[in-house]
């Protein structure tokens, strides 16, 4: 089997979550493939960032928007170039993580899609699912789950 050529990395800007960008970077690094790190949002409703945009004032554009995910896939981005990645592409779309990771893999012809393990331990994500164990089930790609907790 030859070496990974793309892989796609989901982050939402939590700790395990960058745990799995490190990773997909460094494996990005070490076979000289295309890092492709995605977030989904789903975009906060007025009535949910009201409050925040009064304290914040001219700054309530942190709160607004797709701006969160933007920053959050700075964030990895900065993480996966210093974890020796070359050639990063950064992807936010609006969805369900789950068909975001599956859409951003598809779209981006990946051969590898990774991401941490949060949830896959848990009451709810056992009962209800979770992204790692919906990804790993539903994806027509090598999954690597990050043991990240």
């Amino acid at each position: 089997m030859s070496a990974y050529r793309t892989i796609v990395v989901g982050t939402d800007g939590s700790d395990t979550s960058l745990a799995a960008v490190d990773r997909a970077a460094a494996v990005a690094a070490d076979s000289g493939a295309e890092l492709v790190i995605v977030c989904a949002y789903s975009p906060a409703g007025r009535d949910d960032t009201a409050s925040a945009e009064d304290a914040l004032k001219d700054e309530a554009y942190l709160v607004v928007g797709w701006t969160p995910a933007e920053e959050t896939l700075r964030t990895a981005e900065e993480r996966a170039v210093a974890a020796g990645a070359r050639t990063i592409r950064t992807v936010a779309a609006d969805g369900n993580p789950v068909e975001v990771l599956r859409a951003a893999a598809e779209d981006a012809k990946a051969d590898l899609l990774v991401v941490g393990n949060r949830g896959l331990n848990t009451l709810s994500g056992r009962i209800l699912g979770s992204v790692p164990s919906d990804v790993a089930r539903r994806s027509g790609v090598d999954v690597l789950i990050v043991h990240t907790t």
